[in-house]
């Protein structure tokens, strides 16, 4: 049959990204307190387009992601990306997983156990070499630091989320980089509480007011005092309360 896609095209123009999006794919993960996790990722996956073809074939992207069924993690990730580079005759190849990830956790007075969900993310990307950040974002609350020092008896909070990205040495635990940022906020959130925990809850909140500004700064000292991590983008948002806008923060740094 005629290949259209191996069809030369006169137009002269690179193409920096072409392939497949919003695939949902079963992936396997590292957990770091059951060994392993089975969760569901949205995948996409691109390559490069040099000038002189029309097309790319996006079969192959399925056909790769089918190779690796039920193996699809972040340490062959790298494998994946030079499977891409190499079966689509690309100079370079990119990878993107977002998926929710459950982790038990205990309410901080009962020790009430519920599964909290996070929304995380891989991002693979190879041309001379394979370039992986992790990705999470972790609900928090945010009590307004203006708002305690003028009212009386109470002060506005609300709930909030801090979008974090990391390179890093090595091999880095999701767990590990949710407890790193996850008490920079004015208090977590639980996904079960009792009576007793909501108390607790909402007095730390109340001692601990802090801006987005605060937080994004917290986060940062927390990503920078890891040796292991070489970059970082962090982004904070507060969905206000009583106003009628979020409030927003955001910092991204090379570390080494």
């Amino acid at each position: 049959m005629r290949d259209i896609q191996n069809e030369c095209d006169t137009r002269n123009i690179n193409i920096d990204k072409v392939g497949i999006k919003n695939l949902r794919y079963p992936i396997l993960l590292s957990d770091k307190a059951h060994k392993q996790q089975h969760t569901i990722a949205q995948i996409n996956m691109y390559v490069n387009l040099p000038h002189n073809f029309r097309g790319t074939h996006m079969s192959r992207f399925v056909e790769i992601l089918s190779r690796f069924h039920r193996e699809i993690a972040i340490h062959n990730i790298g494998t994946i990306l030079k499977t891409m580079k190499q079966e689509l005759n690309a100079e370079s190849a990119h990878i993107e997983m977002e998926f929710p990830y459950f982790i038990e956790k205990k309410a901080p007075v009962t020790g009430a156990v519920g599964l909290m969900e996070y929304r995380c993310n891989f991002i693979g990307n190879l041309t001379d070499k394979t370039r992986l950040v992790l990705g999470v974002a972790v609900p928090i609350t945010t009590l307004c630091p203006c708002s305690k020092d003028m009212a009386k008896k109470s002060a506005h909070n609300q709930r909030g989320e801090i979008r974090t990205q990391v390179r890093f040495k090595g091999f880095f635990w999701i767990e590990d980089l949710i407890e790193l940022i996850e008490n920079c906020a004015s208090s977590p959130i639980y996904s079960l509480l009792k009576r007793e925990d909501e108390k607790y809850v909402t007095e730390h909140a109340y001692e601990n007011p802090v801006f987005v500004e605060d937080v994004v700064r917290n986060v940062a000292q927390k990503l920078e005092s890891n040796s292991d991590i070489t970059w970082y983008k962090v982004e904070v948002e507060s969905y206000e309360s009583i106003h009628n806008h979020d409030a927003y923060a955001a910092l991204e740094k090379k570390v080494i």
